[in-house]
């Protein structure tokens, strides 16, 4: 805190040479202002002692950030007879993310999350930004509102690739999220007005969700971690994925469907002494649309499924081996019907992860993909 004050005496000098430049010839004149600023050190010094510094509220502020470069190439394979394949390859820089989270007492914080991704959100883009309010310990409860992901599905992966059920059922909106928690269970339950309304309804806030989730005590089972959840959520609809599939109207919006259709989500994450790993998770729509009202390339889509199972093992040295198995049904080409793979990663500096994975795909029409990505990412 000192530097702090240094700094403002070396700016506070600066400002006297360069704003009288002839007050060397001005004694008396250069006295006074030698008393005033001594006079303003001692307030800076008593001010640090007395409230711990004139700038305190830089220690309830935390920056971070995320940065993820990849390099890609892709083999596509189409069944059809007479048409081509397809070879690519890419570097890119995926992600850019930066945070600020502030909380200037037990009970109030603000979140802030930027986000810029090649080809995908240029320019910047507020990924979320919400207001927190949290209960005491003897009650745990707390209240998220802004934009922000919802708690429909955990798309929990080890693989550099987001897995199907984040491309179907990641939901972000700006909402409000009611929440209780403690060491065995976190409920929450909220709503949003959607982008996706009932045809001819008004525009009110309609959809809703809720997720209940547990975890097994530390104390249960000596170097078992276990957690489960399921969650739900009114209109799958308003999905990122889903939601760009809607019919536009002559205004460039979702034309709307008929009635909403629900998402459901279940999850199961276990691990065993921190190194042996396996991930399962279920994400789909729990009725069908009406013809035309989600089409992906001319194919419609009318009850969307997806799972992923994940099996991962990270040896003492810190590098990590994992495969996978995907699979979804009723997403056209949205999304591949079948997904095999495998990824190798390691952390080789502190806050830094190298990693590579190998994806084989297939379609519902037989369409066939080959994916291999390395990724180099650095979070602060």
């Amino acid at each position: 805190m000192k530097k702090v004050i240094y700094f403002t005496i070396f700016l506070y000098i600066m400002g006297l040479l360069f704003a009288c430049p002839g007050w060397s010839l001005h004694e008396k004149s250069a006295e006074t202002r030698i008393e005033a600023l001594s006079k303003r050190i001692e307030q800076l010094e008593k001010q640090t002692d007395e409230t711990g510094a004139p700038f305190w509220w830089f220690d309830n502020i935390t920056i971070s950030g995320l940065l993820e470069v990849e390099a890609g190439y892709g083999k596509f394979d189409p069944d059809a007879s007479g048409e081509a394949g397809e070879e690519s390859s890419y570097i890119v820089l995926a992600t850019c993310e930066l945070g600020i989270d502030a909380e200037f007492n037990n009970h109030v914080g603000g979140h802030v999350l930027f986000l810029w991704e090649e080809d995908d959100t240029e320019p910047v883009d507020l990924d979320e930004g919400f207001i927190s309010l949290t209960g005491t310990d003897q009650i745990p409860v707390y209240l998220h509102a802004g934009k922000l992901y919802v708690p429909f599905g955990n798309y929990e992966s080890f693989f550099i690739s987001d897995p199907f059920t984040l491309e179907l059922g990641e939901t972000r909106q700006s909402a409000i999220l009611v929440g209780y928690h403690n060491d065995v269970f976190n409920i929450s339950a909220g709503g949003f007005n959607g982008d996706v309304d009932e045809i001819g309804a008004k525009n009110h806030i309609e959809s809703f969700f809720g997720s209940a989730e547990w975890s097994l005590p530390e104390d249960i089972i000596n170097d078992l971690n276990l957690s489960a959840g399921i969650s739900y959520i009114s209109n799958i609809a308003d999905s990122g994925g889903l939601s760009e599939m809607n019919d536009l109207d002559e205004n460039g919006d979702p034309a709307g469907i008929s009635d909403y259709v629900g998402g459901f989500s279940g999850h199961i994450s276990a691990s065993f002494k921190d190194s042996i790993f396996c991930v399962a998770e279920y994400v789909g729509a729990v009725n069908d649309f009406e013809d035309g009202e989600l089409q992906f390339e001319d194919v419609n889509i009318k009850q969307p499924k997806s799972w992923n199972v994940e099996i991962a093992y990270i040896t003492p040295s810190d590098i990590g081996f994992g495969i996978q198995y995907e699979g979804t049904d009723d997403c056209g080409k949205f999304l591949p019907e079948t997904s095999y793979g495998g990824v190798v990663f390691c952390h080789p500096f502190e806050n830094a992860y190298l990693g590579v994975e190998y994806l084989y795909q297939e379609y519902e029409n037989n369409d066939k993909n080959e994916v291999v990505t390395a990724q180099l990412a650095y979070e602060f």
